[in-house]
C-alpha cells in the first residue's frame, strides 16, 4: 500500500515562502491524484492544490498564484511551493494520494483514501 511521509515545514515572516514536500512509496503511481490539504482547528478541512496523472493541476481560488504543487521527475516526492503566506496560512498541512482514475480536484483531496501525518508551517507577523 502506499505510503506518504511528509517533511518538516518551518517558520516564515508574513509574505515569506515555504515549501512543503511528501515522499510516496509503495505503490506504482501510474494513474492517481495527489494533493496538498489543510487543517484548521476548529475547522472544516481545507483542500488547497491537486495534481493528476496526466500532469494538469487544480488550485483552490485562494491560492492561485501564490502556491505550486509539482512533482519530481522520479515521481517519488510530492512539492506545495507556498509564496506570499499570510498569518491566517499558519495550519497542520497534510499531502494525500488516491490511486487509480477519477476527478482530482482541490476540494475533493481531503477525502483522498491515504494521507500523510501532517506537517506544521507557521507564519509570524
Amino acid at each position: 500500500a502506499a505510503q506518504l511521509v511528509e517533511s518538516w515545514g518551518g517558520s516564515v515572516q508574513t509574505g515569506g515562502s515555504l515549501t512543503l514536500s511528501c515522499r510516496f512509496s509503495g505503490d506504482e503511481f501510474k494513474n492517481y491524484c495527489m494533493g496538498w490539504f489543510r487543517q484548521v482547528p476548529g475547522q472544516e478541512l481545507e483542500g488547497g492544490a491537486a495534481l493528476s496523472s496526466d500532469g494538469s493541476t487544480e488550485y483552490r481560488d485562494s491560492v492561485k498564484g501564490r502556491f505550486t504543487i509539482s512533482l519530481d521527475n522520479a515521481k517519488t516526492i510530492l512539492y506545495l511551493q507556498m509564496n506570499t503566506l499570510q498569518p491566517g496560512e499558519t495550519d497542520m498541512y497534510h499531502c494525500a494520494y488516491r490511486g487509480g482514475a477519477g476527478y482530482c480536484l482541490p476540494y475533493a483531496v481531503t477525502r483522498l483514501p491515504i494521507e500523510g501525518q501532517g506537517t506544521q508551517d507557521t507564519v509570524y507577523s
